[in-house]
């Protein structure tokens, strides 16, 4: 998959995920600046706890500088996995992202959930979809 299929398939799974006014409030923000780091990682929860780690993982996630969308979606064909698709400013945003007290909190706060990690890819975004 090149660059441009996994931005065009990270646009569409924020398209599922997200409603209409926050979709359209990312492509708007998506039109005025051009991330240029970004994340997608599957995250395996212990069994049965998917929905308390995706609570965990959401919570203080607007308030991370640099960070364009950061989006979780659950894996269709795995009951304890999801999938986190994040677009960064630029990769040392991200970093600094990871030192905040609420995503060390949260961190803190999950690990017990986590069962392990599957497949996880960086990229540096290059084109938008329709573009």
């Amino acid at each position: 998959m090149n660059r441009r299929e996994h931005l065009a398939a990270m646009l569409a799974v924020a398209a599922a995920l997200l409603p209409a006014a926050k979709l359209k409030a990312l492509e708007a923000r998506m039109e005025e600046l051009v991330p240029e780091y970004g994340l997608i990682g599957q995250m395996l929860a212990q069994p049965g706890q998917r929905d308390a780690l995706i609570e965990i993982l959401t919570e203080g996630t607007g308030s991370m500088p640099g960070n364009f969308a950061y989006l979780i979606g659950e894996d269709s064909a795995n009951a304890d996995a999801i999938w986190i698709v994040e677009l960064w400013e630029n990769r040392e945003a991200h970093a600094a992202s990871l030192q905040l007290p609420v995503v060390q909190e949260a961190i803190r706060k999950g690990r017990p959930l986590i069962a392990g990690f599957g497949t996880r890819a960086e990229f540096k975004p290059v084109a938008k979809a329709g573009t």
